[in-house]
């Protein structure tokens, strides 16, 4: 039993001090991939997060689908999912719930933390104050958590603002913006006119539903809205959608986003009863008797507030002409996606969203505070322009920056620096390559080989996937929509492909042979060869022949014209590396099959060619004379981790069920850790709730694996692996003249393959 007298000059709260390396204020998606790199490349963080859950706008409380560069399939960027810590999480959540429970999302994220002994997660925990030592270095901040009636006073050397809004950036006195630059201020022509279209990207709250089993009666709130006309795309509102299929549901634009959160929100829950209102008791929907309202959200998610000033400030050109940056450390791959400021209320379309060619680079200076020495930004605040925001703000893309914040973090602690000095040529490219070994891929930097052991090793295959054929067995797809088969081939070959056609009346089919103007890109956007073939009814075989046209090695599109009186016959075969490609479209990110943006506004026109999700998107069957041979064993050297300008991949033959690559060397090494890189798809976008998915497990990954000595014996086994990257710590250095990675054929129509094979040298 506790007493305590009155005490006439009144009570404390609780204070708790730390003392650590890195201090991360916020847990969005951000502030986790953060908090997890620099924890496991060494450093302790404390990890402050203002809410009882992680995940931001991800989380339970928000229910908003974690993307970036993929953007639903529905653009050009190939291959294109973001690597490192996010596509941790996002291949767990895929095995775990790939039906997309946001509920099951939150213990995901959650478990990530805790599994991390250097992170120190404060949940509940509202940062209110902080100190600095001098003007332009920040000491110390203090923070509160109500639950438990606790104050914090946290000192670090480096602090990280991955709060969203900016609170400890705000605190701190760096300099930042809110809202559109004008078109002159960047020179971008695709800035909105501020005095029709406004500022800023308004907040949303979602809605679930779900059928009860008997009727359920709806009696609407006071404040629910009333005239559901006021809405002028009400007409859209259906009883098919929930949650984030409902993200044009937003406020707030004509607003401040931050401190009128609080009546953004009730504006917000007004229009969401009005909307479920409607579909309740207006008589226009059928079947809706016995649905009821699951879930609301009770805070909104945020699209837009502060953005800071960083070394560099992202714009509109560095996305649409896709600008090389020598610090690049992630890149992004979303539209440019502005919304009218006047949101739900709006007579504009929702968002207006404009893509590029191709991913772009996201260069490290946005990233640290150009006032503050020891403050980095990570998630949407970084340093961008308004119109640069709008595809900067998407969580894997700013999860994916965060990496790099977390890495750096840890390299200026290990080598006390501050984080504009990772900007020294041979600091950056140390960042480079630890981002790189982490699964990370920063476009045209490899892994260095030169301290990969397997560079210096003689590598045999029991077999390679030598292309001669893409079998003829699977279903036909009748063509009505333009279909291409992407083959990584080489320059200075001419090429003769042979498919089967099932014509069912006379008809011309055209066929063009396609690339991408700028190499590493995947939007066909330069004709090398075209034909044209007159048909007469039945199923046949065609010949293709091509003289030699790419100047490098690239993917190329063998491509057939949309004609409904053609099918073509596919194959039920899959390979890494492989992919076809349709020209069709994908209304909800503004996919029409073409762009065609604005006059004078700096955007490409081009045309969408984008693969379907699995069970569906069959490669196209074919012959290939002469045979491709881009999956020798030789490419797990490389240093890439995913197909760029070619497939990247070491593919064991078809028919090799338990395939191996062996590796010799001449005198005795010492190994420490060997790291491997499968193949889950890095095409697959695997957002994180709603959607759901086919499969709980990508089937190019390797499930099964061992590691042999010289001797055939036994040194490691992995069973049950579906994780992108697995890693094999030896507790002592083992001495090895030979390993021999054995694999085991998971699939029936799919052959094993590897990206990348890391081995350390151990101290002897």
């Amino acid at each position: 039993m506790i007493e305590k007298e009155f005490s006439k000059n009144g009570r404390l709260f609780k204070d708790v001090i730390f003392d650590t390396d890195l201090v991360i204020v916020g847990a969005g998606m951000s502030g986790i991939c953060a908090a997890i790199t620099a924890a496991r490349a060494g450093i302790k963080v404390i990890l402050l997060q203002d809410r009882p859950v992680v995940g931001g706008n991800a989380s339970s409380e928000v229910r908003l689908w974690v993307l970036g560069a993929t953007s639903h399939m529905g653009n050009n960027n190939r291959w294109s999912r973001e690597g490192g810590v996010i596509d941790e999480i996002l291949v767990e959540n895929l095995y775990k719930n790939k039906e997309g429970n946001p509920i099951i999302f939150d213990t995901i994220l959650l478990d990530k933390i805790k599994q991390e002994k250097n992170i120190t997660l404060l949940l509940n925990t509202v940062v209110y104050d902080l100190e600095k030592s001098e003007a332009n270095i920040i000491k110390k901040i203090f923070g509160f958590n109500s639950q438990n009636e606790t104050k914090y006073t946290i000192t670090a050397p480096l602090f990280c603002d991955a709060s969203g809004d900016g609170v400890l950036g705000y605190m701190s006195g760096a300099r930042y913006r809110i809202g559109a630059e004008d078109r002159l201020k960047y020179g971008e022509r695709f800035a909105p006119d501020i005095t029709k279209y406004g500022e800023l990207l308004g907040h949303s709250i979602y809605f679930y539903s779900k059928d009860a089993g008997s009727p359920v009666k709806y009696i609407a709130p006071s404040y629910a809205l009333k005239d559901i006309t006021k809405i002028p795309r009400f007409g859209n509102i259906n009883t098919g959608e929930h949650g984030c299929k409902f993200w044009w549901l937003e406020y707030g634009g004509r607003k401040d986003t931050i401190h009128d959160t609080e009546e953004i929100k009730w504006e917000l829950w007004s229009i969401v009863y009005g909307v479920w209102n409607y579909i309740k008791n207006s008589g226009n929907f059928k079947n809706v008797e016995n649905l009821t309202l699951e879930w609301v959200g009770v805070i909104p998610g945020k699209r837009e507030s502060r953005r800071f000033d960083g070394l560099y400030t992202l714009t509109q050109q560095d996305i649409i002409e896709q600008r090389h940056h020598k610090d690049a450390i992630a890149y992004g791959g979303w539209a440019i996606d502005l919304h009218p400021a006047d949101g739900v209320y709006s007579g504009e379309s929702g968002c207006t969203q404009y893509h590029s060619k191709g991913i772009y680079e996201m260069p490290y200076r946005c990233f640290i505070s150009k006032d503050i020495e020891n403050l980095f930004f990570a998630g949407r605040i970084i340093s961008t322009s308004h119109v640069a925001h709008g595809s900067s703000r998407v969580m894997a893309t700013s999860a994916f920056g965060a990496q790099a914040v977390g890495m750096a973090a840890a390299q200026c602690i290990k080598e006390r620096l501050l984080p504009a000095d990772i900007l020294q040529e041979q600091k950056l490219k140390v960042l480079q390559q630890a981002l790189n070994l982490a699964g990370q891929h920063i476009p045209r930097i490899p892994i260095d080989r030169s301290r990969n052991l397997v560079d210096s090793a003689y590598i045999e295959a029991s077999s390679n996937l030598v292309l001669r054929q893409i079998p003829f067995d699977g279903s036909w797809y009748q063509l009505d929509f333009s279909a291409a088969q992407m083959l990584p081939l080489n320059p200075s070959i001419n090429y003769e492909f042979e498919v089967q056609l099932d014509v069912l009346q006379p008809t011309s089919l055209n066929v063009e042979l396609r690339y991408a103007e700028k190499a590493g890109n995947y939007t066909p956007d330069c004709i090398a060869e075209k034909w044209e073939y007159s048909l007469q009814p039945g199923i046949q075989r065609l010949k293709i022949s091509s003289k030699a046209f790419l100047l490098t090695q690239q993917y190329a599109f063998i491509t057939f014209i949309k004609n409904e009186s053609v099918k073509i016959r596919t194959s039920t075969k899959r390979y890494t590396g492989l992919l076809s490609v349709f020209n069709k479209f994908n209304i909800a990110v503004n996919n029409h099959g073409k762009q065609e943006p604005p006059l004078n506004s700096g955007i490409d026109a081009f045309e969408f060619w984008c693969p379907e999700r699995r069970p569906e998107g069959h490669n196209i069957a074919m012959n290939i004379q002469p045979a491709i041979t881009a999956f020798d064993p030789a490419n797990v050297t490389n240093g890439f981790t995913r197909p760029t300008m070619t497939s990247n991949a070491w593919v064991a033959a078809l028919e090799d069920e338990y395939p191996e690559l062996k590796f010799c060397w001449p005198a005795q090494q010492t190994v420490k850790r060997v790291r491997l890189y499968f193949d889950t798809d890095f095409d697959h976008p695997m957002e994180s709730v709603q959607m759901g998915h086919p499969e709980s497990r990508i089937p190019f990954c390797i499930r099964n694996f061992k590691l042999l000595n010289e001797k055939r014996e036994l040194i490691a086994e992995v069973i049950d692996n579906y994780q992108t990257i697995c890693s094999i710590n030896f507790s002592e250095p083992m001495k090895l003249n030979e390993i021999v990675l054995q694999m085991e054929k998971a699939e029936n129509n799919i052959p094993c393959s590897l990206f990348q094979i890391y081995i350390e040298k151990g101290i002897s």
